[in-house]
């Protein structure tokens, strides 16, 4: 007598997995978007206080961030978001285009 698994057996396991995937699939992308938007609002913090010791050191504030990587402030990776944004400064702070 062979063993395995029946047609409806199988049937059953994949129709549980499809539920599964079809609830965390959306959570995930959810979740990522949300870390995303957390990192990027982080960067800023991190590029005004670039900015703040770009100040302390020159007097005025940078003109762009390419003065912040220049002077080795920040990093070149450091101007954009990893979700594509680009970072500008404004009035002497960094702000999310």
């Amino acid at each position: 007598m062979k063993k395995g698994f029946t047609l409806l057996e199988m049937v059953v396991v994949v129709i549980i997995v499809s539920i599964l995937l079809l609830l965390t699939i959306p959570n995930v992308s959810r979740v990522i978007t949300s870390v995303d938007s957390k990192a990027c609002k982080a960067l800023t913090k991190v590029v005004d206080a670039a900015i703040v010791q770009f100040r302390l050191d020159y007097g005025s504030d940078p003109s762009s961030l390419t003065d912040l990587v220049n002077g080795g402030y920040i990093e070149a990776d450091q101007t954009k978001c990893s979700s594509g944004n680009s970072l500008s400064i404004v009035d002497g702070h960094c702000v999310i285009n």
